[in-house]
């Protein structure tokens, strides 16, 4: 029951920016991370970038110091924001939400993907 929403993707020169947002809703119980792949073509999915609810961050090395991952756990939304983009940054980006769910005994894992939302940049 856990939807995930994405927005933000588009077409930008390269240097440019974007922001991209995934707010997840439904039965939430727990969120215990938060965070975004990519798949260009001919490449396998890749993560670009997580986040845990406590703030904790993982970033791929091919963006460091160009993307910069954050949440707003009130409203359940996690944001990418996307700096000097450049061509090979070229794919559809997939939110990705790992939580958990009230069972009868405890809880129970919880893995949603988004629609994806294709970013291109241009050569």
């Amino acid at each position: 029951q856990v939807e995930l929403v994405e927005s933000g993707g588009g077409l930008v020169q390269a240097g440019g920016s974007l922001r991209l947002s995934c707010a997840a809703s439904g039965s939430i119980f727990s969120i215990n991370a938060m965070g975004w792949f990519r798949q260009a073509p001919g490449k396998q999915r890749e993560l670009v970038a997580s986040i845990t609810s406590s703030g904790n961050t993982n970033i791929a090395d091919s963006v460091k110091g160009r993307f910069t991952i954050s949440r707003d756990n009130a409203k359940n939304t996690v944001y990418l924001q996307m700096n000097s983009l450049k061509p090979e940054d070229t794919a559809v980006y997939y939110c990705h939400y790992q939580g958990s769910r009230v069972v009868a005994l405890g809880t129970k894992s919880v893995e949603v993907w988004g629609q994806g939302t294709l970013v291109t940049v241009p050569s």
